[in-house]
């Protein structure tokens, strides 16, 4: 396939935040996670030195907390000051003791140098309990809940500037689940108060890609909202944890960006498409193994409920497929950086995350090397590009479908702060290899090609056990017309510098 790109053309400026991520007071993502006081590899704060070094390696841009369903009933007065105490989880049926809160996780975002995003509760909470932490967080003095801060030790203010109202008050299963109507009305009533509070803080809200539950937020509360929080989690499984294989899993590669297309289409015909951006902020190939937590009677042992949870960290279960998969999805928020400016993996630690912890150390997923690889290797302004002779792979749905899919997925792009090219360029192709021919004009420059690929598509990382990673390959003499090889199921990105 030959490859082309209107150097003089940027769709736009990808934001950094489209490689968030996201934590939830859910499992062992932050007790036994990156909260463990008492550990050896934990700080004097009690967070987990291995796990913010792999972070900050990654530069993680934007985490967004505590919630997730978590949030739909949690009290964050619960989780500040000295005179905390334990209180029930209703969402996820466990107790959670409240040690790590509010300070703890501004705490935590500034040592990896992340910018915190709070999501509100909408569910049991109201827009005083909004507003009311809006006003802890960013007043400098003025008030009870800034000099409550500030008895608590945080003198100067934590200056968030990113909040959600709201996580899937959409569905059925989340505490607080609100019509479409009432949304609207609580959406305004709230992004009034969390505005008077602090003017400067920009504010999203829980919506779908559909047009009826989008309308009445953008009617009521259009000149509040600088995000829509969109939620995307492809292969489910709640009451099995059987997951997708390799071949089902490239079907749901088949049209990444049909709900980005959907958004934009009714923000432009509200006038809104250069106002209001997409937050995917929370997004994941594997929706969480949680059985008898959200059904319509739940389970009653902790056997039933609990224990289960355990097999989210299966790390044989995080493959190619995974790798794959996230490197196709993050191509569609580059392809759309211009209405896509944030997206929060979920989560960063343990359950589905990129990076596993035990008591000796971390297991860095086969998805923690692909945003390495985004982050660390691509350019940040996405050009105008197109592939010719594109070939197709045959896939088939979970669901029994069979239909074509493209088989590689290319973006190109540049850098703002230094001359010439990065390609991305995933061969999702199980065992076959793929060439591009390149057609830009930077002779006489080195090419290097920097991989994500594994011996097979099964290829994982465990304890003890490494299979997947980036590797940099040999470099080579740019020349107009050269051909790259692309490894079968590879994320790549071809630098000609």
């Amino acid at each position: 396939m030959k490859l082309y790109a209107n150097e003089t053309r940027a769709i736009g400026r990808r934001d950094p935040m489209i490689y968030g991520h996201f934590l939830e007071h859910f499992h062992r993502q932050v007790y036994d996670g990156i909260f463990c006081p008492g550990s050896p590899l934990a700080d004097e704060d009690g967070f987990r030195t291995d796990v913010i070094e792999a972070m900050k390696k990654i530069k993680v841009p934007i985490m967004r907390w505590p919630g997730g369903c978590f949030v739909s009933s949690y009290h964050w007065k619960d989780g500040v000051g000295e005179n905390r105490e334990p209180t029930f989880d209703i969402s996820w049926r466990v107790e959670d003791p409240n040690t790590f809160g509010t300070d703890e996780f501004v705490k935590f975002c500034r040592k990896v140098g992340c910018e915190p995003y709070i999501c509100t509760n909408a569910g049991t909470g109201d827009a005083e309990e909004m507003s009311d932490w809006v006003q802890y967080c960013n007043l400098k003095d003025e008030g009870r809940f800034a000099k409550w801060r500030i008895a608590n030790g945080c003198e100067e203010p934590h200056a968030v500037k990113y909040w959600s109202i709201g996580n899937e008050n959409w569905g059925e299963h989340e505490i607080g689940a609100k019509s479409s109507e009432e949304w609207g009305r609580l959406v305004l009533e709230s992004a009034k108060m969390m505005l008077r509070a602090d003017p400067t803080i920009e504010l999203s809200a829980a919506a779908l890609t559909d047009l009826d539950w989008n309308i009445n937020i953008l009617r009521m509360a259009r000149t509040r909202l600088k995000w829509l929080s969109i939620h995307e989690y492809w292969d489910f499984h709640q009451g099995i944890n059987q997951l997708t294989d390799y071949n089902q899993t490239m079907a749901y590669t088949l049209d990444l960006e049909s709900g980005i297309r959907r958004v934009r289409g009714l923000l432009m015909a509200m006038g809104l498409e250069k106002k209001i951006r997409i937050a995917f902020d929370e997004w994941n190939l594997r929706g969480w193994y949680h059985p008898n937590s959200h059904t319509m009677i739940p389970g009653v042992t902790k056997e039933d409920y609990i224990d289960p949870r355990d097999k989210n960290d299966i790390n044989s279960q995080y493959t190619m497929a995974d790798a794959i998969f996230s490197a196709c999805f993050l191509n569609a928020c580059l392809r759309n950086c211009d209405i896509v400016g944030m997206a929060n993996f979920s989560p960063i630690v343990n359950t589905r995350g990129c990076i596993f912890t035990h008591p000796d150390g971390i297991v860095l997923r086969s998805t923690y090397h692909i945003f390495d690889l985004y982050v660390n290797y691509l350019g940040d302004t996405v050009l105008d590009a197109w592939a010719e002779e594109t070939p197709k792979m045959n896939v088939t749905h979970r669901q029994g479908r069979n239909f074509d899919v493209d088989a590689v997925d290319l973006v190109v792009t540049s850098w703002s702060d230094k001359p010439g090219i990065a390609v991305a360029a995933v061969n999702k192709e199980a065992e076959k290899e793929h060439t591009i021919t390149l057609n830009f004009d930077y002779d006489g420059r080195e090419v290097r090609v920097y991989t994500v690929a594994g011996e097979s598509t099964e290829s994982y990382n465990d304890i003890d056990r490494e299979e997947v990673r980036v590797e940099e390959g040999e470099v080579m003499a740019y020349t107009k017309g050269m051909e790259i090889t692309l490894s079968p199921h590879s994320a790549n990105v071809i630098q000609i510098l």
